[in-house]
């Protein structure tokens, strides 16, 4: 492997090194021009050129916050996800299947206490302000599906209290927003290639019209990237990702985005106990050779798949009239095509064909419910057999003379189509002394999601995974029309020293579900926030110094996953809620920046599902499955502190830490409390009480040095608190050199070395459902970039 990847390297140096020796005159003078421009044009372009200091600072708010300056965007390779970049910030925690983010399956990440991972979204994501329609697997997209990293100017991560036009329906505690970088003013062309670790290699490539009429700019980019896995090599991840961006700057600002994302992933598997990663920590389970044999090949990863196709893009108008009054408006559109694959070790028996061949292998295809199985006694479970003999009929591969295992490729298809727009407006008033500023704004989106699931004949088991193209069975297919709607108000004073802003904002969401195939009735529900009140003062004593407090109520929106079920189970279930309150202090100047923050956060209403079966809890129906209620959450209280120092020119130094006490607080019934496998006043799992990060960057001359640690602390991974996943405490390292420190051909080449968990630690990653995924292994990435 690191043979593969020295090859790589050293093709990818050539190849740069004579595109740069015989560019055109013109690259040369656009190298020294880019070389005296100030820095925040060279941070519009997005991370590669290695500042000299990092600055983690937020809005001056009534509110914490921070935003990512290019230098910890640095010191992450250009293969890295998007999702993984904020990791260092105070508050948040990431975990990846992979240094490269192939695999949403294991992608986890959680601020001050909640989580989005497999089975909860609880934390908002924006691009550009604009909502990303859901972080779930089944039918979300998380940030890595819209924007490539090279395109990315700063990532803005709101951990408490985010601005109150914030759009999304998760943000039950924090909202990202991912910040797309702006045209260039002059021309320039970027190409940047990258070979790493796990056969990993990708191309970018990326054109700034500059200034055209001196009103508008535009850019186009196109990246591609691949790699393996990193446990035994089977894997053949791949992404393609197109994107632009223009901006038209006249009396009406005139914003348009679009990106066109194109990924496969393989999957890694969890673990499922302590003992299991004590006995093999670098390992899943899954294999990378086929057997032949259905029960060890349901392990094989090549069958483990999420494949994902995004396009998303916008239209952003706004203006200022008569300096008073700032009108903002965006329309917007998402298309999201997607499965997720297995290789279940049997055929479901849809068909009682007796003795006789079975239909399933032979041809046709099933939708929905078999009616036959409505006739089987309790108990019976699923009909499947694993194995035919050589007439097509279902033997019992024990007893059979000769016999032909079968197995089935599972697909459960994704679509989502949203429409949606923004509109925001803000009177500016002056009284005297007293600044008034007076904003309200509306949000609707139009979302059509669709999932089924079929079920294929692997051909022939003895081969491969290769399966017949027409399904046997099409187990559902139900289609969930979604509306949303959000108003919001809000007015702020400002006297000297003191801002202060009270607000109100309401969500309303319609959902509906349709049965393509008839055989349920067809379900609606409407989740309406309550009136959501917010409010903040913040005071600036002395210059650079902040003090500041606020409040706010967040909500989540029901998911349309509830409406799998009966009427009668989601009959008076409320939305999710949470209360958060902070205070703190933030102090910025030319050499320093700080902040300390004390926050607490109330989840209430946490909807949980109750089988009918159990004794917990209220009387349920007979013919119901069971029944969704609302009852429980979590109690999150701590505190975060972070600083930038730059003592010297060219040394930048940050570091933050985080204190969070986040517990479950049980539902109030001890036996409901048993059913779901929590115990009040227990840790939530996945929750470390504490991270620190330390992270430092020295610049001189032509080269960059940076090196990030930071220590996460013990978690839980079950609700019991039964599993305890230990302390750990990863390095990354970046080293970035100018090509004119080694030839005057070269200058207009830079050169970038990453290595993430330089230690090579052993640990446990990302948490989710009471399982646990490997963390990733040392990983180095080296890159070249040309400016032309």
């Amino acid at each position: 492997m690191r043979a593969h990847f020295v090859r790589h390297l050293c093709l990818l140096g050539s190849s740069l090194a004579a595109l740069a020796a015989h560019a055109p005159a013109f690259a040369a003078e656009a190298a020294d021009e880019a070389a005296a421009e100030a820095a925040p044009e060279a941070a519009d372009v997005g991370p590669v050129d290695g500042g000299d200091s990092i600055i983690v600072t937020g809005q001056r708010t009534t509110y914490n916050n921070a935003a990512l300056d290019e230098t910890l965007i640095d010191d992450k390779s250009p293969i890295a996800s998007a999702i993984d970049l904020i990791g260092t910030l105070p508050g948040v925690q990431v975990n990846e299947g992979d240094a490269y983010g192939f695999d949403d399956w294991s992608t986890t990440y959680s601020i001050r206490g909640y989580q989005t991972n497999l089975d909860t979204q609880q934390v908002g994501l924006t691009i550009d302000g604009l909502p990303n329609g859901g972080s779930g697997y089944g039918g979300g997209s998380k940030a890595n599906r819209f924007v490539d990293t090279a395109n990315i100017a700063t990532v803005e991560v709101f951990q408490g209290t985010a601005d109150i036009a914030s759009r999304s329906n998760e943000a039950l505690g924090g909202t990202i927003n991912f910040v797309t970088s702006d045209p260039r003013d002059e021309m320039n062309v970027r190409l940047s290639g990258s070979v790493g670790d796990y056969e990993a290699s990708r191309y970018y490539g990326r054109f700034d019209t500059g200034l055209i009429g001196g009103v508008a700019k535009a850019w186009f980019s196109y990246a591609h990237q691949e790699a393996t896995d990193w446990m035994e090599g089977s894997a053949k991840n791949h992404r393609d990702n197109f994107a632009g961006k223009f901006i038209i700057d006249t009396s009406v600002k005139i914003t348009g985005y679009a990106s066109y994302d194109d990924a496969f992933e393989s999957n890694y598997d969890q673990m499922y106990s302590a003992a299991q990663f004590a006995a093999n920590p670098e390992t899943d389970g899954l294999t990378g050779v086929w057997t032949g044999v259905p029960v060890l090949d349901q392990q094989y990863r090549q069958v483990w798949n999420t494949k994902r196709k995004n396009f998303f893009g916008y239209l952003k108008g706004e203006t200022r009239i008569a300096e008073v009054l700032d009108l903002k408006g965006s329309i917007y559109y998402h298309d999201m095509s997607g499965r997720g694959d297995w290789a279940p070790p049997y055929i479901v028996d849809v068909i009682q064909d007796g003795t006789g061949p079975q239909s399933e292998i032979a041809g046709g295809t099933v939708n929905g419910t078999p009616a036959w199985w409505a006739g089987l006694p309790a108990g019976t479970g699923t009909p499947v057999y694993t194995a035919t003999g050589p007439t097509g009929a279902a033997v019992d591969p024990t007893t059979a003379a000769s016999f032909l295992w079968q197995q089935s490729y599972r697909h459960t298809h994704y679509r989502k189509e949203r429409l949606g727009g923004t509109f925001d407006a803000a009177w500016i008033a002056q009284f005297g002394t007293v600044e008034n500023t007076l904003r309200g704004g509306l949000w609707y989106e139009d979302t059509d999601r669709r999932e089924w699931r079929d079920w294929h004949h692997v051909t022939d088991t003895r081969v491969g995974p290769a399966y017949d193209a027409d399904p046997y069975w099409t187990q559902y297919d139900r289609k969930y029309p979604q509306d949303t709607f959000k108003w919001y108000v809000q007015e702020q004073v400002q006297v000297g020293p003191v801002t202060a802003n009270i607000g109100a904002k309401q969500f309303i969401n319609h959902i509906d579900r349709e049965d393509m195939f008839g055989e349920t009735p067809n379900l609606e529900t409407k989740s309406k926030s309550q009136v959501l009140w917010s409010g903040g003062v913040q005071v600036t004593p002395l210059a650079g110094l902040d003090v500041f407090g606020g409040y706010s109520e967040n909500f989540k929106a029901l998911s349309d996953t509830l409406l799998e079920y009966s009427a009668d189970a989601v009959a008076d279930i409320e939305p999710e809620t949470a209360e958060n309150w902070e205070a703190g202090l933030r102090y910025a100047s030319p050499i320093f920046n700080a902040s300390a923050t004390w926050f607490k956060s109330k989840f209430s209403n946490q909807v949980i599902f109750v089988p009918s079966s159990t004794s917990a809890g209220p009387d349920y129906l007979s013919e119901g499955d069971g029944r969704f209620f609302n009852a429980g959450g979590i109690d999150s209280e701590g505190f975060e502190i972070l600083a930038n120092v730059r003592p010297v020119d060219g040394l930048s130094l940050y570091g933050a830490y985080t204190y969070i006490d986040a517990t479950y607080r049980g539902t109030g019934n001890a036996d409901l409390d048993a059913e779901q496998g929590v115990t009040a006043g227990n840790r939530v799992a996945g929750i470390p009480k504490h991270m620190w990060v330390l992270s430092g960057s020295y610049s001189t001359g032509p080269v960059t040095l940076g090196i990030t640690g930071k220590y996460t602390g013990n978690r839980f991974v079950d609700a019991d608190n039964d599993w305890v996943s230990e302390n750990y405490f990863l390095t990354d390292l970046s080293v970035a050199l100018k090509g004119e420190a080694l030839t005057e051909q070269l200058k207009a080449l830079q050169f970038a070395l990453n290595v993430t968990n330089l230690t090579d630690e052993s640990y446990l990653g990302g948490i989710s459902g009471n399982y646990a995924w490997i963390g990733t292994p040392r990983t180095l990435v080296f890159s070249v970039t040309a400016d032309f």
